[in-house]
């Protein structure tokens, strides 16, 4: 029997959670793809799969099997494609993290827009707001925010992300609406704990660069926190405008130093290799750049 058949029947199996609706993408009988899957667990002399009655689980060596054989197979048929000048259709789970403020209602259009056009992609999203190890932790793709991305990745700018200084009124009422952007220092500040230039903010305005230092009252790695803490009047927070445009139009946060532009963020696909991308990364990231859907 064909390993590499099998590798494939494997993968449609994890992917679907079926032998049954592996057997129909693959047209192919169920009794067939269970033939397939027991030859790679005999080829590797270890078992891939618990099944039973009504669930699919991968077992640890499956899991780590799975993962090694999606890679193999996305480069291979990229391989392919590039020998051939074929079109490979986009296919298999990409595994994405992006800050915790992707949880949006543009994104996840985003995703669905993205899916309507390649529906055989699945997600795997993580959004914990930490800075994942792409190769180690077995990531296709991250989406970050920076000025100045790692020279050790790939870096793909794809759009852009307005960042303001907010505060809601009842913070500004009792401590009083700074006017330059010294008067931040005596300000109880809210800050994003992962910020590269620590606490410190820079502005552009009338006397040109002006940087301000600060001691923040709350420092978090997640912005849904400093989010709730700015709307409760806690102090002043940066926050990206996806986070407060429904809010500033609200009147529950108000945003400081119209006079003043923030540097916005530039928002970056980062990934490891161009060497051989998979057609479902390099068509998620041309899909998110080209339609200018992370703003411009």
């Amino acid at each position: 029997m064909d390993t590499l058949r099998s590798m494939r029947v494997f993968r449609s199996v994890v992917e679907l959670d079926s032998f049954v609706r592996a057997s129909e993408r693959l047209d192919l009988s169920p009794a067939m793809v269970s033939k397939h899957v027991m030859h790679l667990e005999r080829h590797l002399g270890a078992r891939l799969l618990n099944r039973s009655s009504r669930h699919l689980s991968l077992t640890e060596i499956g899991k780590v099997y799975f993962e090694q054989c999606r890679d193999m197979l996305d480069n291979l048929d990229e391989v392919e494609a590039t020998v051939g000048r074929t079109t490979v259709v986009p296919r298999g789970m990409l595994r994405l993290s992006a800050p915790v403020w992707f949880a949006n209602a543009i994104f996840t259009r985003t995703l669905v827009a993205y899916r309507e056009r390649f529906p055989e992609v699945t997600f795997d999203i993580d959004l914990s707001g930490r800075v994942v190890n792409l190769v180690e932790e077995g990531f296709d793709l991250a989406l970050r925010v920076s000025q100045a991305p790692s020279p050790s990745l790939i870096a793909r700018p794809i759009g852009s992300i307005a960042f303001h200084l907010v505060a809601a009124p009842a913070y500004l009422a009792r401590a009083g609406q700074p006017v330059v952007p010294q008067d931040l220092a005596q300000h109880a500040m809210i800050s994003y704990s992962l910020l590269s230039n620590g606490n410190e903010l820079t502005l552009d305005g009338p006397q040109g660069h002006e940087t301000v230092k600060f001691t923040p009252v709350l420092q978090c790695n997640n912005e849904s926190l400093l989010h709730a803490a700015a709307l409760d009047g806690m102090g002043i927070a940066l926050l990206p405008s996806w986070q407060t445009d429904a809010d500033l139009a609200a009147g529950r946060l108000v945003r400081l130093f119209d006079g003043y532009q923030l540097a916005g963020g530039k928002v970056y696909a980062v990934y490891t290799s161009r060497r051989y991308l998979s057609s479902k990364v390099r068509t998620f990231i041309d899909f998110l750049a080209d339609e200018g859907r992370l703003g411009s």
